[in-house]
């Protein structure tokens, strides 16, 4: 099949100055333009599908720890008839797990030691319907969770700054105290660690006590559980379900899903991604609109070709259509090599980053600072056709004036001195 002659001029002039020494440098100027798009790309793919895996592996990691909903009664009291709330929450078709439990604050001491900690106290046979971390647990930590020997499970980061190992003994400060005749004294408790867990999410490991739940109320002085957790079978669902049960529980009790726990957290990755995109779109427009100056140049350089072929026949139109197509070509092949290298360093920069570590002797995601320590990706569709498709955009547009300027040179006066 004949292919249109806009097609094979456009091409030919996007590989000027391979064969001729005279057009090197607008073949220079188009070759950076084209890895300008390409860089700016790729940088777009990799910074989006790390700021996806880094949202993915923090939420993963955290409700392996918290659970999808949560519904507890106000002031920390506790719930009017647990046996009635169960029974209703189970009875919603989105619902696969719940459990009882007690959740509060209070001071963890070993020694001069102190560190401020949630307390939850759970039922170690229910624990597991509802979070990963109980599963995990249940054979290490959680079976030792035996009422009336107030044992406790400890986050790993929690025992190391404290300096406790399994077997060792802590004392709980709980908030409310004891009024005696000298005033209100606070409540002690000795407790012994029979476990740690490490969920991968700092913020829990240094700050997680589990202990079981009939301990916790006689420590805190509640006549029951003070809530009730819940595990869904779509995480993306919990608002739904979360308004659905707000409508079907009879007691006055308060419902959190895990999209509000963290709720500025989500809030602020999403920004900052929106941010990110923007900035790094820039990018891609400034290589983008250096197409304007090469094609300038070629249209500048070629004015005796194109008044040749006015002569001819050439249309306007035709002679418009051969720069679109240089341009057009600069920015396929700039966009498509920025696909390539993207997605390959976004599908393995969990090799990638490792190997820079060691060879430069430096943590990029130090423990104790972010929440994971290892680089996460996720290229996603939904980020990568837009990329693709803004960067064509662009190069397109930025070869409507050039190619204009081209389809209105006069012959006569390109030729006079010809």
């Amino acid at each position: 099949m004949q292919l249109p002659y806009e097609l094979i001029l456009g091409w030919r002039y996007t590989r000027a100055g391979r064969a001729t020494r005279r057009n090197g440098f607008i073949s220079f100027i188009s070759g950076v333009s084209m890895l300008g798009i390409a860089l700016g790309v790729a940088a777009l793919i990799i910074v989006l599908s790390v700021m996806n895996g880094f949202q993915k592996e923090v939420r993963d990691r955290m409700l392996g720890v918290v659970s999808h909903i949560e519904i507890f009664a106000p002031n920390g009291e506790a719930l009017p008839d647990v046996a009635r709330t169960l029974t209703q929450v189970r009875s919603n078709p989105a619902v696969i797990g719940a459990a009882p439990f007690i959740a509060t604050q209070a001071l963890l001491a070993r020694g001069e030691d102190m560190k401020g900690t949630l307390v939850r106290g759970i039922d170690p046979s229910r624990e597991g319907e509802v979070t990963d971390l109980a599963r995990d647990l249940k054979n290490t930590g959680l079976d030792l969770l035996v009422p009336g020997e107030f044992g406790v499970v400890l986050g790993l980061e929690l025992a190391r700054s404290l300096g406790v190992v399994r077997g060792g003994k802590v004392t709980l400060v709980a908030p409310s105290g004891q009024v005696t005749p000298a005033g209100v004294v606070p409540r002690l408790k000795q407790m012994t660690v029979v476990g740690t867990f490490d969920s991968g999410h700092f913020e829990y490991d240094s700050g997680l006590v589990l202990m079981h739940i009939d301990d916790a109320a006689r420590i805190f002085r509640l006549e029951g559980p003070s809530g009730v957790r819940v595990r869904l079978r779509d995480l993306h669902q919990a608002r739904e379900v979360a308004a659905e049960l707000a409508a079907t529980l009879t007691d006055t009790l308060l419902i959190r899903d895990w999209t509000r726990q963290n709720r500025t957290w989500f809030a602020a990755v999403q920004l900052e991604k929106r941010m990110m995109f923007i900035i790094l779109t820039l990018i891609v427009a400034v290589a983008a609109f250096n197409l304007v100056s090469t094609l300038v140049m070629t249209v500048t350089d070629k004015r005796a070709d194109i008044a040749i072929l006015r002569t001819l026949g050439a249309s306007p139109g035709s002679i418009m259509g051969i720069f679109v197509v240089q341009g057009a070509m600069v920015g396929v092949i700039g966009t498509l090599a920025g696909l390539a290298l993207g997605l390959g360093v976004a599908f393995n920069i969990d090799v990638i980053v490792p190997a820079l570590e060691q060879l430069l002797g430096a943590s990029f995601l130090p423990r104790d600072i972010y929440l994971i320590s290892r680089m996460p990706s996720d290229p996603q569709q939904g980020d990568i056709l837009p990329i693709a498709v803004i960067s064509l955009v662009l190069a397109f547009v930025a070869t409507l004036y050039p190619s204009w300027r081209a389809s209105r040179v006069n012959p006569a006066e390109a030729l006079r001195y010809e």
